[in-house]
């Protein structure tokens, strides 16, 4: 199983003061030294974290894979064919969350998304969409052409007890029906040093997305280190 390590929040600190630092590239840097295979970084709309130069200047020094998470629009859907990332994921965007507070619409949105799945695919760059933990999501992705789904673990995440067990059950469904008709299965939202295993357990997933928890916790112990725990409890996970 792969781990995509998300920067957003690093940038995140060094917009708060406008300034120069904590850098991206250098986190990202420092990911990658701890293991991770991936980087993501999501250029919103608003521009509230990563700036155009941090996606470029990422796209060209770094060596492992390159998620770009952003919405499906037209600037967007530009700025990916003309950077090139590895692979681009979908995500759900308004303008006042905090963060992706849920899965796609594939059902409002349909057009709009499998317009920006067909411009991406066809320069050559995978897309992956950021859906909820439903047999509809993962079926009418593959309709869609998708090549991948990222499966939202936010509601496991943040149940407790019985909840949680009943939400990691529509994960696990999900993935295995992402699978059984042809998709790539990544997973991502809310995912911790905490909650990881159960999630790593699940047989057939492609790879994690996780950014805030391990940029957290980096505040204590450093990004290298941080990264290397993560590794390990996935590591972990699959050898249950």
């Amino acid at each position: 199983m792969l781990l995509g390590v998300n920067v957003d929040h690093v940038a995140t600190v060094r917009e708060a003061r406008n300034g120069t630092e904590p850098d991206p590239l250098l986190a990202a840097e420092l990911a990658i030294r701890g293991g991770a295979d991936g980087i993501t970084v999501h250029l919103r709309e608003d521009r509230r974290h990563i700036q155009d130069s941090d996606l470029k200047i990422i796209r060209r020094k770094i060596s492992v894979e390159l998620n770009l998470e952003m919405a499906a629009t037209k600037e967007m859907i530009n700025i990916a064919l003309r950077v090139k990332p590895d692979m681009v994921t979908l995500v759900p965007e308004k303008r006042a969350e905090l963060t992706t507070e849920g899965g796609l619409d594939l059902i409002k949105s349909k057009e709009k998304i499998k317009r920006a799945i067909n411009a991406i695919q066809d320069k050559g760059i995978p897309v992956s969409l950021f859906i909820n933990p439903s047999f509809t999501d993962i079926e009418m992705s593959k309709k869609l052409g998708a090549q991948m789904v990222e499966i939202h673990t936010g509601l496991y995440a943040n149940a407790k007890g019985n909840k949680q067990t009943r939400e990691l059950k529509r994960v696990k469904d999900a993935v295995k029906r992402g699978i059984d008709i042809g998709l790539k299965v990544n997973a991502g939202h809310g995912l911790n040093f905490t909650n990881i295993k159960k999630i790593a357990a699940i047989d057939g997933i492609r790879g994690f997305y996780i950014g805030h928890s391990i940029i957290a916790n980096s505040i204590y112990t450093g990004i290298e280190k941080a990264v290397r725990e993560m590794k390990r409890l996935i590591r972990e996970g699959e050898r249950r």
